[in-house]
């Protein structure tokens, strides 16, 4: 890339100057020093892309430079020049740090080919660094929203068991986060810079999984045209997560505990062994413990994966967490949406700490997506949640009414229960009975009848 700094060091000044022209010439920024001392105190001050450096220099030669420049752990590409190219002076340049070396008479072609080549590998192993910084970021556990008890467990957990290799259980509902605990677990793992390798073993024909989770051979069945790796090759010296594991057929089941057991396989219609290094993490959302007893699951395949078992709460038992999600997602879907959403309104979110959430963390993530996506701008309102929830604020206005010890008129209470809504029913319709009527999911004649003997008309 042009602009990008380089340093050359040799003590011949016709070597550095030629050098340096070329260099520039290629659109570099070159500075040059006479030997590894100039070199070290340039760095002081400037900091270089890439260092190109004579071998045999007087005082600090060539090696002892590079070896200086990683004790200061600048992020350099080194390059040595030498006259005395040998296997001993390769090994001894590629212990000092160096990328590669070239040899004199230098051929300036070469040169800037090596140099080219070094800053490339520069720049990918940054943008590689980088990478996995977002996903260390993404899969911390900050990834994870919530700060009620029930997380914390979750979070202790996590932290004990992600760095070793023992199997892990996660349980819990639909839509729980299940497959979050698992990636957050492998990203916090020594294992986070191989492979991931998620597979859902309920999504899978029976007649497939096998061929998915072990690969097959060519013409091992029909439509088998080549061979084909499986989940477990392919998440070798990384982690494997077998989602919906409770679905699994026994006959599966019995060669997932051999793998489990041996750490080893065959493919599908192949008889050569293949040994594999595998985390293995597990999740469900059914009763592994009942399937047992039912002779639905294998007794020494439950208690094989579940050495720690990891139960995600549904989110009813955890409403707490509800605003921090809620703010989370409207974050999230608001910058993703190109949207200007200011936030939510205290009876709006009133309702969702009132919902039961079937459909856990889930659910509650797609509703804030819908109603960023049919909202433009400005604050989310009752009114723009979905219908169902009109029970639960019925339900909440219901568990509001508490009868005192002396006791309560109730016709009196329902008859100015009735009045409100009425009155607030014809407000938001504009005085329009029709529109209130149906606002209150009524006939506009039996509201008429309602008001007129309630004497509001």
């Amino acid at each position: 890339m042009a602009g990008e700094k380089i340093l050359v060091v040799d003590d011949d000044a016709n070597v550095r100057g030629v050098i340096t022209a070329y260099l520039e010439l290629a659109n570099y920024e070159v500075s040059a020093a006479r030997d590894g001392e100039e070199a070290l105190g340039m760095l002081d001050c400037s900091t270089f892309d890439a260092v190109l450096t004579d071998l045999k220099m007087p005082g600090m030669d060539g090696v002892s430079l590079l070896k200086a420049i990683r004790e200061l752990q600048f992020d350099m590409v080194g390059i040595i020049v030498t006259g005395f190219a040998s296997v001993e002076t390769a090994v001894l340049a590629m212990k000092a740090g160096a990328f590669d070396y070239i040899t004199k008479p230098i051929n300036m072609d070469e040169l800037l080919l090596t140099l080219r080549k070094g800053l490339e590998f520069k720049r990918l192993r940054k943008e590689n660094l980088s990478l996995r910084k977002e996903l260390k970021k993404k899969y911390s556990f900050e990834g994870i929203v919530g700060d009620s008890d029930a997380m914390q467990k979750v979070y202790s957990l996590i932290e004990k068991v992600a760095d070793s290799d023992s199997t892990v259980l996660v349980l819990g509902e639909s839509g729980t986060g299940k497959e979050l605990v698992a990636r957050t677990i492998h990203y916090n793992s020594s294992r986070s810079d191989k492979p991931l390798v998620p597979i859902n073993c309920g999504a899978i024909p029976e007649s497939l999984l096998e061929s998915e989770l072990f690969g097959h051979e060519k013409g091992a069945f029909t439509g088998a045209y080549s061979a084909r790796a499986g989940r477990f090759e392919l998440a070798n010296c990384g982690t494997i997560f077998l989602d919906e594991i409770g679905d699994m057929s026994p006959s599966l089941q019995v060669k997932l505990l051999r793998v489990l057991q041996e750490r080893q396989f065959e493919r599908v219609g192949g008889t050569k062994t293949i040994k594999v290094d595998v985390r293995v993490i597990t999740a469900t959302n059914q009763d592994l413990e009942k399937a047992v007893v039912e002779k639905k699951f294998r007794e020494d395949l439950y208690y094989r994966i579940n050495v720690i078992p990891i139960t995600v709460p549904p989110l009813r038992e955890r409403v707490g967490d509800v605003p921090l999600l809620v703010n989370h997602f409207l974050d999230v879907f608001s910058r993703k949406k190109g949207k200007r959403i200011e936030g939510i309104s205290d009876e709006a979110m009133s309702l969702l700490l009132a919902y039961q959430w079937p459909g856990n963390v889930r659910e509650l993530e797609n509703l804030v997506e819908r109603m960023i996506i049919l909202k433009r701008d400005g604050v989310i309102n009752v009114s723009d949640l979905p219908d169902k929830f009109a029970s639960v604020r019925e339900r909440a206005v219901l568990n509001t009414v508490i009868i005192p010890e002396q006791g309560i008129n109730l016709e009196s209470l329902v008859n100015e229960f009735e009045n409100k809504l009425i009155t607030q029913a014809l407000e938001k319709a504009a005085g329009v009975k029709s529109k209130a009527a149906h606002l209150l999911q009524m006939n506009r004649t039996t509201l008429v009848e309602k008001m007129k003997k309630k004497g509001l008309i």
